[in-house]
């Protein structure tokens, strides 16, 4: 699948202390797995000039108090809580000058953040999804990018999970309807002719 530089982002999701590294509150061995892979995505991108979205998981503490029903703390226990480290991305990534972080407090980056204004601003049209987890923030904005008319296209072996499943899940649903499957082997970049 070859990508034209212009027009393309990299969404990286969440690929943060609290995740990926063994001291981390919902630390999970697939995502520390996929740090590599989605590393060397990132420096694929940042060589061709294809911009990289950085997706931040951050939550006050008293973010879910006054909420009616939605409450990731009672869901997962207190994580990535503002100002910590495990709400930073990991050391081994590396964020270009052209590059955006997107703070988000949902499962879906595109949820009340400038998430869809930065990408169409930039003229934006299609998203080579990776990160973590698989079946909740990698899942949920995906599939929030296929209803603003996005393309996206999640990076298989770039995606981290806690079960396996969940990522054979997350692929199926996505490729199924609302989006498309890769490797990222088979991720090319358009060279500009000069």
């Amino acid at each position: 699948m070859e990508f034209d530089p212009d027009s393309t982002a990299v969404v990286v999701v969440d690929m943060q202390n609290g995740f990926c590294k063994p001291d981390g509150s919902l630390y999970a061995p697939g995502s520390e797995a996929v740090i590599e892979p989605v590393a060397s995505l990132v420096d694929r991108a940042h060589e061709a000039g294809v911009r990289v979205v950085f997706t931040r998981d951050v939550h006050p503490p008293d973010q879910f108090d006054e909420n009616h029903y939605y409450d990731e703390f009672e869901r997962w226990g207190e994580h990535v809580l503002e100002g910590s480290w495990e709400a930073e991305l990991v050391d081994e990534l590396t964020v270009g000058e052209r590059d955006h972080v997107v703070e988000k407090h949902t499962y879906d980056a595109f949820h009340e953040t400038e998430l869809d204004g930065w990408l169409s601003a930039r003229g934006i049209e299609d998203l080579l999804v990776c990160g973590t987890l698989a079946n909740v923030c990698v899942l949920h904005t995906a599939g929030s990018a296929g209803l603003r008319d996005y393309k996206p296209v999640l990076v298989e072996d770039c995606i981290g999970a806690i079960e396996d499943d969940h990522i054979e899940y997350a692929l199926d649903h996505a490729d199924w309807l609302f989006g498309e499957v890769v490797q990222s082997s088979e991720v090319a970049f358009a060279t500009q002719e000069g």
